[in-house]
């Protein structure tokens, strides 16, 4: 028997100090695990949140603002039209007697047509002229009379008013010839109308009559006997649409391209506008003239009219998607100091569909981002990112 603070033999009793210090240690180390644990996850949250707010920042795209062309080709359909085309109405009745020109038939001015039998118009005639002939006579025994008649009043061998009255015949046998005289002009003038002539220098382009054909007098009563046409020069109207109506002035060059001459064009020039819009197209119609000496153009056909307009230095050219549409107007949004997003109004001018024209707002060679998100607001700071390569654009 031993007892309870006896030890077996070999064994000593535990150091109470260095039971203290040990459990110390483990309670050191037990804080120290713990701490470091706090530390590492208060630094886990900052780097969660520094990343989190680099995520938040938006990565764009920048280009430069590209400036526009000098020169904008403009493609339009024209009608093409003679110089001068005049349709020929008869001036006189009766039937057509002969013609002598057929379509396609050069002709000079006063060359003849054609030429009307006007019987009808003959009898006239010769009844004017006999009765010219006797008021000529009439008015010779008037002018007569009335010299006697004057001669006598001067001795007072008549009375006074008789006197006035062969004057007053004779000034009104005066009268007669004179109309007679106008009568006899007019139906001969009729009997000139017989010969139909070229009114300038052209081609016939069309004859509508034959021989022994009714003719009427007058423009629009019956069908025009002939069409002449000036095809030496032609007439090329276009209808240029209003964003271009400001560049295109008179002197400005064209080329005009025919179906019928696929590897040939043909130069025009500028020579007037109507200086007024439609404002049912909103189109300004504009006339050039093409000089056309030996006759391979044909008036009355079609033409795609080649115009270069000068486009302003200052514009620029942008893709569709850098357009942002917000209720205040349309915005564009550049890169400003700081990478910070900067809104501004733009006036677009042309728009050719994959890009747009912007007349003000942009210049060449801004910083502007590309297909902007919706949320991109004033002020708000973002990540530049490469511009996309130009073979993936393709």
């Amino acid at each position: 028997m031993y007892q309870h603070d006896d030890l077996p033999r070999g064994r000593t009793r535990p150091n109470p100090r260095k039971l203290r210090l040990a459990g110390l240690a483990a309670v050191g180390a037990l804080l120290a695990i713990g701490g470091w644990g706090l530390v590492s996850r208060y630094h886990a949250g900052i780097r969660l949140a520094q990343d989190a707010a680099v995520r938040a920042i938006p990565t764009v795209v920048v280009l430069k603002a590209a400036p526009a062309a000098a020169n904008d080709e403009l493609v339009l359909p024209g009608d093409v039209q003679a110089y001068y085309e005049a349709p020929i109405y008869a001036r006189t009745s009766g039937y057509l007697k002969t013609w002598l020109t057929d379509i396609g038939t050069p002709v000079k001015k006063g060359q003849m047509l054609g030429e009307i039998d006007t019987p009808d118009v003959d009898d006239q005639l010769r009844q004017a002229q006999a009765d010219l002939a006797t008021a000529e006579a009439n008015d010779r025994i008037a002018q007569s009379t009335d010299r006697r008649w004057q001669m006598l009043l001067a001795t007072d061998s008549v009375p006074r008013q008789e006197a006035e009255e062969k004057a007053a015949d004779a000034a009104a046998k005066d009268a007669l010839v004179a109309s007679a005289k106008a009568n006899v002009a007019r139906l001969q003038q009729l009997e000139d109308f017989k010969r139909v002539v070229a009114p300038f220098d052209g081609v016939v382009t069309a004859r509508n009559t034959d021989i022994g054909a009714l003719i009427n007098t007058g423009s629009g009563i019956g069908p025009e006997l002939f069409r002449v046409a000036d095809v030496s020069r032609l007439r090329i109207y276009i209808r240029v649409p209003q964003p271009y109506v400001a560049a295109v002035k008179p002197g400005m060059t064209a080329a005009l391209h025919f179906a019928e001459y696929p590897r040939r064009t043909f130069p025009a020039t500028l020579v007037r506008t109507a200086q007024a819009i439609d404002p049912a197209a909103r189109t300004l119609l504009v006339e050039l003239r093409a000089e056309n000496p030996r006759g391979e153009l044909f008036p009355g056909g079609y033409t795609e009219v080649h115009l270069r307009v000068p486009t302003p230095a200052d514009n620029v050219l942008l893709p569709v998607n850098t357009l942002l549409f917000r209720a205040e107007g349309l915005r564009v949004a550049k890169l400003g100091a700081g990478n910070r997003v900067v809104l501004v109004p733009v006036t677009p001018g042309r728009d050719y569909g994959t890009k747009v024209e912007v007349v003000d707002g942009v210049r060449p060679g801004d910083p502007v981002i590309l297909n902007p998100p919706d949320s991109l607001a004033e002020g708000q700071l973002v990540r530049v990112a490469a511009p996309p390569s130009k073979d993936k654009g393709k």
